[in-house]
């Protein structure tokens, strides 16, 4: 009968790897060793040979072997006079190729074109313009219905009044949105824009709370938006996806399904781009 294995600091113990067989096609000792990456990475920091082991579910010998092959490799390496094991430069490198292959557009206009077909509205992408503080749309499919919101590829939707922006500023603490604020204004769009700090703090907490913005005739009239961000591999939210349409459509029992529609799309497309 196995021995259940304790893992300290709260993580789930990864036993399975020592007494399972691995899945087919897999190569064991190089699924151990990526396992002992992953969980190195995990710890932010460094992380003691026993407390891998634990984790693993391994024998402290064969994680000492695995350990040292990815050293030599560069993939790890140890560090301070407890020779505590960290991710290795060589492991930075390799991961680095990601970032330079990706792309943004290619990745998420598929996921536009399905939110489109699922939702029957426009669907954008946008991302933030970090020189003027807005969010400019990238990318866009439009739905087929004769009443539809339009906006031009590159045009710039308002931080407080738009879905995309709100998304954004959700994500800045209350000093940087006051400091945003004295520097841009709160612009008159509507009789539904938020004109005082106090309300768009307000507007922004609730966001924080159900994970999506919702721009309800804020920018213009008869015209609602949900939206929800994109985050990089820092945490930081630098797209935002967005439903928009006409009120007569975007009723208010389908602004929670939309709402739970793009944060669903956009924590997938998160996680194909920066891993999180």
């Amino acid at each position: 009968m196995a021995t259940p294995v304790i893992a300290k600091r709260g993580k789930k113990p990864r036993g399975t790897l020592a007494a399972a067989a691995p899945a087919g096609g897999q190569v064991q000792s190089l699924t151990r060793g990526l396992t002992l990456l992953e969980l190195i990475a995990e710890s932010h920091g460094s992380v003691a040979l026993t407390e891998l082991a634990q984790q693993a579910g391994l024998p402290n010998s064969t994680t000492h072997r695995l350990l040292s092959t990815m050293q030599q490799q560069g993939f790890v390496r140890q560090v301070g006079d407890l020779g505590f094991w960290t991710i290795g430069a060589h492991a930075f490198v390799v991961g680095s190729s990601f970032l330079q292959s990706r792309n943004l557009l290619a990745l998420v206009h598929p996921v536009l074109r399905t939110l489109m077909e699922v939702s029957g509205e426009t669907v954008n992408l946008a991302v933030l313009d970090l020189s003027d503080h807005q969010a400019v749309i990238i990318d866009q499919v439009q739905c087929t219905q004769l009443m539809r919101m339009s906006a031009p590829i590159g045009g710039k939707l308002p931080m407080h009044a738009s879905g995309a922006g709100k998304a954004f500023l959700a994500h800045l603490s209350d000093d940087q949105v006051t400091a945003l604020l004295h520097q841009k204004g709160l612009h008159y769009y509507t009789p539904n824009t938020l004109m005082s700090p106090q309300s768009l703090k307000a507007n922004l907490a609730q966001v924080r709370k159900i994970g999506f913005s919702f721009d309800d005739e804020e920018h213009a009239l008869g015209l609602r938006c949900v939206a929800a961000p994109i985050y990089d591999e820092h945490g930081e939210a630098f797209a935002a996806l967005s439903i928009s349409g006409p009120i007569a459509r975007m009723t208010d029992d389908r602004i929670t399904e939309l709402g739970a529609l793009v944060i669903r799309e956009a924590r997938q497309v998160t996680l194909a781009y920066s891993g999180r």
